[in-house]
């Protein structure tokens, strides 16, 4: 597409992650996607889910052209500007005005393993802050699991990660549970996915009796 970024990777998954989010969802609500890169996602989750408002946000603005440009492409009218939104910040955005409204829905596609282990805790912190009471947090990549053998795509993915930033790498699955288990969220539901990746939903944590 013209003056549009494209991910290829973005284009293979696109479908199956709708899929598993169109048996998940409302027919109505809000969703906040965090890291939203070339807007591709997006873009293809506003038209398959009209009932939905979506709002799309990167921790830079260089995609924020391409963004609008795959909405446009898409013909779209329920995604709004994106926003600036690093997790580390404790207000979300970090620039103009914050979140007032709940999000029943919080997205994140492909940021744990291609940031700073913190970001993790960022991430899991402010959908803790930002989700609605019944809201989900769904976080999508390659995961590393106990007692599950590593894809040997998945070990090289990893080890190239690792070359290009010490601070990078395929995170372990039991390791995001705890840092989301200090924010109040637990995981609900496991999909596997194509291509050896996980489609993770994370609630907020039951009520004790």
């Amino acid at each position: 597409m013209q003056n549009a970024s494209y991910s290829p990777a973005a284009e293979r998954n696109r479908q199956p992650i709708l899929q598993v989010l169109s048996a998940l969802l409302p027919p109505t609500g809000r969703a906040l996607e965090v890291a939203s890169g070339t807007g591709q996602h997006v873009a293809w989750f506003a038209a398959a889910l009209p009932g939905w408002t979506w709002q799309p946000s990167d921790a830079q603005d260089a995609q924020f052209e391409a963004i609008a440009a795959w909405c446009t492409e898409a013909g779209v009218r329920n995604v709004l500007p994106p926003v600036l939104l690093d997790v580390l910040e404790p207000r979300w955005p970090h620039q103009g005005p914050a979140f007032d409204t709940p999000f029943d829905l919080i997205y994140c596609a492909n940021m744990l393993h291609i940031s700073p282990w913190a970001c993790c805790a960022g991430l899991m912190q402010g959908a803790a802050r930002h989700l609605a009471a019944n809201g989900r947090l769904v976080t999508y990549g390659p995961y590393l699991e106990n007692g599950v053998p590593t894809a040997p795509s998945n070990r090289d993915f990893d080890a190239s990660l690792r070359e290009r930033h010490p601070a990078w790498g395929i995170r372990r699955l039991e390791d995001v549970a705890q840092v989301a288990a200090a924010a109040g969220l637990h995981l609900a539901a496991r999909h596997a996915l194509p291509a050896n990746n996980l489609l993770l939903v994370w609630n907020r944590q039951p009520s004790s009796p």
